[in-house]
């Protein structure tokens, strides 16, 4: 009943996805040297289509039954677009990176499906000695891989990664196999970026200059961060001492005094800004903020006497002339400086 159903369905127009005709083309290459290192007991492990990022293959070497610690990843084409008047080429595309810094190496297989051979290249080798990409690598007629000459390859590609210390060595041939994943992406264990903050590294590199200036600017404001973390932790105690020492508004005495801290803070941060250390504007700052910020710590509750009337007292003077004395004295700096460079001309 089904067969008399199927062959009476036409699913021409029916929403049913079609087979690549490319796909037998690639798949024979793949299947070729899949069964070739199989027959010679190579381990062969494909890689999912959807990871392809320029290899087909990972593939672990083995003698006598063993594995070797010689592992490689293999490229394969197929089909007569790779075929050229002196052999064959591969493309190296965005892959040209990738395939010289590989810390395993990076094979090109080219499948003639007319005469049914295999021709190989070493990828890695090719373009570690050249600076820029290529476009092709070409694959010579004179090095086929076939049953004859697959332990010529073995010898020449386990020589290679010998001499470039590209080996791996694990306990399991799981274990085996992520690593060479690793290498062949070229994370070394002690260079292995994080995937947590990579996004945040792209990030930074992106606006690297911005953020060397925005570092450079909280640097430069650390005495104003300082000053607004003391100010915030003082409040209450500040307006605790005002009412227990006078009659006076706790919050515009303590306004009033935080307002000039705050501007010799500013100052400062901006003369830092200008390449200059304000000696004496910070000398000041510290001086005042350590009586004016401790002093309420001191004597929490206050002092309706002579003390506290002191205090209370100088905290509405010096804020008061301090303030006129800042702006003199920096307005002067500013106008002495404007005069020399209209002398100067500049």
């Amino acid at each position: 009943m089904l067969a008399a159903i199927l062959a009476n369905t036409d699913f021409r127009g029916a929403g049913v996805s079609t087979v690549r005709a490319s796909r037998k083309i690639e798949r024979a290459g793949v299947n070729a040297l899949r069964s070739l290192l199989e027959e010679h007991d190579h381990i062969v492990q494909e890689i999912d289509g959807g990871n392809d990022h320029g290899e087909d293959m990972i593939v672990n070497f083995t003698r006598a039954g063993k594995r070797t610690p010689y592992w490689i990843a293999i490229q394969v084409k197929s089909g007569k677009k790779y075929k050229r008047a002196n052999g064959y080429a591969i493309p190296v595309e965005d892959h040209f990176d990738d395939w010289r810094q590989s810390r395993i190496p990076i094979l090109g297989v080219v499948y003639d499906m007319k005469k049914r051979e295999l021709f190989w290249v070493n990828l890695t080798e090719q373009l570690r000695s050249v600076g820029v990409s290529p476009g092709w690598v070409q694959v010579a007629s004179a090095s086929p891989l076939n049953s004859e000459t697959v332990e010529d390859f073995y010898t020449e590609v386990a020589t290679y990664a010998g001499d470039e210390r590209m080996r791996i060595r694990a306990a399991t041939e799981e274990e085996a196999l992520a690593e060479a994943v690793r290498a062949r992406q070229g994370l070394d264990p002690l260079t292995a970026p994080n995937p947590l903050y990579e996004g945040l590294a792209d990030l930074a590199l992106r606006y690297e200059e911005r953020l060397k200036a925005i570092r450079r600017n909280l640097i430069r404001s650390l005495p104003l961060q300082i000053m607004i973390v003391l100010m915030l932790w003082a409040w209450p105690y500040q307006i605790r001492f005002v009412e227990g020492s006078s009659d006076m508004s706790g919050v515009l005495w303590v306004s009033n005094l935080y307002v000039f801290m705050l501007m010799m803070a500013l100052t400062i941060f901006f003369e830092f800004r200008a390449g200059r250390f304000p000696i004496e504007t910070g000398k000041w700052l510290w001086l005042i903020a350590a009586n004016f910020l401790w002093l309420p710590v001191m004597d929490p509750d206050g002092d309706p006497g002579w003390w506290g009337t002191f205090w209370i007292w100088a905290g509405v003077l010096v804020p008061s002339f301090g303030e006129k004395l800042l702006l003199i004295t920096f307005i002067g700096f500013a106008m002495d400086r404007r005069r020399k460079q209209r002398e100067a001309g500049i």
